[in-house]
């Protein structure tokens, strides 16, 4: 398997392409992208012999906004099959209006399936210092769009790692080398049946 971190495949290889379209939680932030969650998936389609190549193209700060803008250039380039929608984070973090989220990975989830690909989405939630109702209404824009469309879904990428301290990076915001395990668990358990 080849392994592409935002570049292009090589014109030889066979395989099929999965994108991860991401930000700081699938960029590796703070430990790089090698020890992301992505790196792991990557490790376990080789060691499984799915013939996938993963192209880890999440920016670190990116919104849904960002990432909807970049979007058409990535699926012309790497012709994926899959497509790994994790984002919406920064948005909340920013306060950004519930429904542009909601609009961008609409329009994300859209765009992918015109394409021909897969998309799965990844739930995000925020810290709940942004108050019951916003955090509410964003944790429920993605199960509200999974259901819409029909995709699968990761309920909550940092399900069991956002509340553990030994998992988190000082920040508070970003899972350290313990925890992109378990994020990778969570996305492989959807993951798996597509492949």
């Amino acid at each position: 398997m080849w392994i592409v971190l935002l570049g292009v495949a090589p014109a030889f290889s066979t395989a099929q392409t999965i994108v991860v379209l991401g930000d700081s939680l699938s960029s590796g932030y703070g430990l790089g992208t090698a020890a992301s969650w992505v790196a792991i998936l990557e490790e376990r389609l080789d060691q499984e012999a799915y013939e996938y190549d993963v192209v880890n193209a999440s920016i670190a700060g990116d919104t849904s906004t960002g990432a909807l803008n970049r979007l058409p250039r990535l699926l012309d380039r790497h012709q994926p099959g899959i497509v790994i929608i994790e984002l919406g984070g920064n948005d909340g973090l920013r306060g950004q209006p519930i429904d542009l989220l909601r609009d961008n990975l609409s329009r994300m989830i859209e765009i992918v399936v015109e394409r021909g690909a897969k998309p799965v989405l990844t739930g995000i939630q925020i810290p709940p210092n942004y108050g019951p109702a916003y955090t509410a209404q964003f944790a429920g824009v993605y199960r509200e769009l999974a259901d819409r469309y029909e995709v699968p879904f990761v309920e909550f990428l940092m399900e069991g790692v956002a509340l553990d301290p030994s998992r988190m990076q000082s920040d508070r915001m970003h899972p350290n080398s313990q925890g992109q395990g378990p994020m990778f668990e969570n996305v492989w358990v959807i993951l798996a049946d597509l492949l």
